[in-house]
Parts: C-alpha cells; structure tokens; sequence
C-alpha cells in the first residue's frame, strides 16, 4: 500500500504543479505598482513622474493631463515629453511662459490591455518661478503681482 501511495501523491504533486503554473500563465488585468508623486520643478529643467503597470500582456501606458491625453515622441517625434519603457513620463525640459503653460497641471496614466485598465493616482506638476529657493510655485507670483 505504501508503494501505491507514494505513486499517487508523485501524480497528484505533478498534477497541482501544472495547473499551478498554468494559472500563473494566464492573462491579469493592469495594476499600478508606482504612482507618480507632485512635483515643484523649475521652468526649463528636465522632470519625470514616475508609473509602472503590470499585467499580462504587459500593459500600454498612457499619461493624461487635466483628463486630455498628453501627447509624447510616439505620437510626434519632436516632442519634449518621452514615454519611457518603464511607463514614466520624462520631460526634457519644462516648458511655461506667461501665455502657454503647457506642463503644468495634474497628471495620470493609465495602463490597459484587453482585460481592462488601470488609473493611477492625480500627481500634480507645478513650475517654480526661476528656481527660487523657497520654490514658490509662478501661479502664486502671478497672482499676487498687480
């Protein structure tokens, strides 16, 4: 009886380590495993908020500023925003003028396949006025100034 035993659990073993290796072949939905953080950054300085998705398939990430897709070097080459490998957003340098302030504002990605998707938490980027010490963000000086 010990033999047959013995057999039968060898099986079973067998058995359960397939289907566990099965399961952990099988597709998952997208989950944010780093979140970008806020940012103060000085206008002109290079800056990255950071996200990283996981998923089986390995997600696409997306970023969204105030809820409109911002557009990165896939969508136009010159672009001074790059979507890295990992997920993160980097900006060359960031840009912000008196009129157009096109970085500054409250991020997100998103990451997604076909299971579904998933939303990271807001960040928000603000641009610091000539890189004072105190980093006071611009908004505030423009505001305050007459």
């Amino acid at each position: 009886g010990l033999v047959v035993g013995l057999v039968v659990e060898l099986v079973f073993g067998l058995v359960d380590g397939l289907v566990g290796s099965r399961l952990r072949q099988e597709d998952s939905p997208p989950r944010i495993v780093e979140h970008p953080s806020d940012l103060i950054v000085s206008k002109g300085e290079p800056a990255t908020l950071n996200c990283k998705a996981e998923g089986r398939p390995s997600p696409t990430v997306e970023w969204y500023k105030d809820g409109e897709r911002v557009e990165t070097d896939k969508d136009d080459p010159r672009s001074h925003r790059m979507l890295l490998p990992s997920g993160s957003l980097f900006f060359l340098r960031i840009v912000h003028g008196r009129r157009s302030k096109p970085d500054e504002g409250s991020y997100v990605c998103v990451a997604r396949n076909y299971l579904g998707e998933a939303v990271s938490r807001n960040a928000s980027l603000e641009v610091a006025c000539e890189s004072t010490i105190t980093y006071i963000t611009c908004s505030y000086f423009s505001q305050s100034s007459p």
